[in-house]
């Protein structure tokens, strides 16, 4: 394992088709896949090997929608919101925690594998076998817990997988969390204004510059009409850290190459962590990324272009 930061030396240009902005969202999740009553919401475009992004808390894919469109010339991208978020069904009977976000990562994995026959580059994990090839994986914040738990307790498998600023080790969650464990109920009733106004402040702390404002209303956008008032708040009264407990011990089984991204300003999740989780992954190395909190799609999106690419056609 090796950490290594950035070096003045990374481009302050975008590499060719990288965005350099984050725009409003534009692809329609029109695909669904059903699983246990709930419908999932996906679409997959471009071409070359599998890379699958996936989206945290209180996010959706819309976060990755520009890094996948930049990588669709080199990759078949997968973009997917997890059962409970953006376009995927919000059932309030539904249960929406960590673990049955990892359960249901790797039954959505699998029924993408048999459509990646004949996708792999040349050397790609799958390509010389006949069989499907892997795919990559990048995730961030709650994404990360999802992925690792798939792979580790479910027996999904990868080409690479990139961690951006991601939930993984304890201690996660902050006093906000806490108290609306405590009352989800008082605050899922709050009058939809309030809700709007306390959501998108809670939003912008995630941010380590401002927010455009059609950035954050994209953001906050899932959360709130009704049922997405009620969702937001289901999903943080079911954060449990005992999902990244059971973790934790198997993180040196984990035999994948690892990146771990973190934005050096991260407040949510401070880049301790990310040194932390490096230490803890076999093949695992990071790299910081300057002035950029936890939304680092947002506060450095050509920053990270140039980081996933670089990552990206490595493993190729």
């Amino acid at each position: 394992m090796t950490a290594t930061a950035p070096t003045p030396a990374t481009p302050t240009s975008a590499p060719a088709g990288a965005p350099t902005t984050v725009g409003a969202p534009a692809t329609l999740l029109e695909r669904r896949f059903p699983w246990r009553g709930r419908q999932i919401a996906w679409t997959a475009f471009g071409s070359g090997p599998p890379l699958v992004f996936c989206h945290g808390t209180p996010w959706s894919s819309w976060l990755w929608e520009p890094y996948a469109r930049a990588l669709a010339a080199e990759f078949t991208v997968h973009l997917w919101d997890m059962p409970g978020y953006g376009a995927s069904s919000k059932e309030p009977a539904h249960d929406v925690d960590l673990g049955t976000q990892g359960e249901a990562f790797a039954a959505l994995l699998a029924s993408w594998r048999d459509g990646w026959a004949g996708d792999g580059a040349d050397g790609a994990d799958g390509a010389d076998s006949g069989e499907p090839p892997l795919p990559h994986v990048v995730a961030h914040d709650y994404g990360g817990a999802v992925s690792l738990r798939a792979a580790l307790l479910h027996g999904a498998r990868y080409a690479s997988l990139c961690l951006v600023d991601v939930v993984a080790l304890r201690p996660w969650g902050s006093p906000y969390f806490a108290l609306v464990r405590e009352h989800a109920d008082v605050f899922a009733a709050v009058p939809a204004a309030v809700h709007r106004g306390a959501l998108e402040a809670y939003v912008r702390t995630a941010a380590h510059h401002p927010l455009r404002a059609e950035h954050l209303a994209a953001l906050v956008a899932p959360w709130t009409d009704e049922a997405g008032q009620g969702a937001f708040y289901r999903q943080v009264a079911q954060a449990d850290e005992r999902y990244t407990a059971e973790l934790e011990p198997l993180l040196g089984g984990l035999d994948v190459p690892v990146r771990v991204l973190w934005g050096e300003q991260d407040q949510w999740i401070p880049p301790d962590r990310a040194r932390r989780l490096a230490d803890a992954i076999p093949h695992a190395d990071v790299r910081l990324v300057p002035d950029a909190g936890h939304l680092v799609q947002l506060d450095a999106p050509v920053a990270l272009a140039v980081e996933l690419e670089r990552w990206l056609g490595s493993r190729r």
